[in-house]
């Protein structure tokens, strides 16, 4: 037929060899599916679990920073204009805590978990660490501001030790949400008096506060913005201490300019190492002798070297960044022994920043074997 398409006849369908085995169904069994489903759920809990922030904090050895070198910016942590800054070699290290939890950096189970691996790790309920309620930038705040104070000090100290005159005056640094002193003091406030004394520093105005009876008015005159007022606070008892509920802080006349720059670390537990740095390169030679030594404490205007937290951690710190010997306000020794590295030949404590001069000072002359030590 003209124009028609033609097909080959259909292949017929071939039959089954009688005897052949069938092949398998591609589908899943009963157990294979349980297996998948659980596997499912488990990869959904474990994912939602890494979401979920738990209530702790995990403490652990931070950063070690030699405060003759530089910061973790790079730049000089301590610079000197207006006087002659001399070399010197060896290392005055401040050691640091790392800390995770918190507004900023949530934990969550796998954190924990990591945690209890590393034996140098800590985990402790979140509120010790953290003040309820405070926000991630209350928190930045309220280290900045002790930074800022301890590196003042620490400036002050070690330039009245050298023989300079430097005048202080106090303020309120920050007035924490909560406190006793909210509505009545505002960060800026310079103190003039308390308890009807004249203030001639922050040492004696902490003094005056520490000898106040909690629940009791203890009265402040302040200068808010050149103008005098007469406050009444009411002291409460912190961890068996008197505070009226304020952070303070010290605005000191320098004869010429020292800048300290921690960069991002915050807290006031560097103080000590700060002073020793300053000390260090405003006078010839090597005040270490050339040796590594590390420490932590903070710093008083008046030169007293106050315990801090997390001494354990960096001890640990210190250790594996090199350090022979090791500065710790007396406040900590408790807390030091059985918890001092192989490799730290010495733990020395220390109560003011004449100590802790001394110190580095018997250590650069190879006797600190006569030193104190926590134990």
């Amino acid at each position: 037929m003209s124009g028609a398409s033609t097909r080959p006849p259909a292949a017929p369908t071939p039959e089954p060899t009688p005897g052949a085995a069938t092949p398998p169904a591609t589908r899943l069994g009963r157990r294979s599916w349980t297996w998948l489903i659980a596997s499912l759920v488990t990869i959904v809990v474990l994912a939602a679990a890494s979401f979920i922030p738990l209530p702790y904090a995990i403490l652990g050895p931070g950063p070690v920073i030699n405060t003759l070198g530089n910061a973790q910016d790079g730049k000089p942590l301590v610079t000197i204009t207006g006087r002659e800054q001399f070399p010197t070699s060896g290392a005055l290290d401040f050691t640091t805590v790392s800390v995770r939890g918190g507004p900023s950096y949530p934990v969550n189970v796998f954190d924990l978990i990591g945690a209890k691996i590393d034996g140098d790790q800590q985990i402790v309920d979140e509120a010790t660490v953290f003040p309820p309620n405070s926000s991630s930038e209350d928190i930045k705040a309220e280290n900045a501001a002790q930074m800022a104070g301890s590196e003042q000090n620490a400036i002050a100290v070690a330039l009245r030790r050298l023989g300079y005159t430097v005048p202080e005056k106090v303020y309120i640094a920050q007035v924490p949400k909560g406190s006793p002193a909210e509505g009545k003091l505002v960060a800026g406030d310079q103190v003039v008096e308390a308890a009807g004394q004249q203030v001639a520093g922050s040492d004696a105005l902490r003094a005056l506060i520490t000898r106040a009876k909690p629940g009791e008015p203890f009265t402040l005159v302040v200068d808010r913005s050149g103008v005098r007022k007469t406050v009444t606070t009411t002291p409460t008892s912190i961890d068996g201490r008197t505070a009226i509920g304020v952070l303070l802080g010290v605005r000191f006349t320098f004869p010429f300019q020292v800048a300290i720059n921690a960069g991002d670390v915050g807290g006031p537990s560097a103080g000590m190492m700060f002073a020793l740095a300053v000390y260090d390169k405003l006078t010839p030679g090597a005040l270490t002798g050339g040796k590594t030594i590390a420490g932590t404490g903070s710093i008083s205007p008046g030169g007293t070297v106050g315990a801090i937290g997390g001494i354990d951690h960096k001890l640990v710190g210190a250790a594996a960044s090199g350090a022979d010997y090791f500065l710790a306000p007396a406040g900590n020794c408790s807390e030091v022994v059985g918890h001092v590295p192989d490799n730290i030949k010495r733990v020395v404590k220390v109560s003011t920043f004449s100590d802790a001069l001394t110190a580095v000072q018997a250590i650069a002359a190879g006797t600190a074997d006569t030193l104190p030590t926590c134990g």
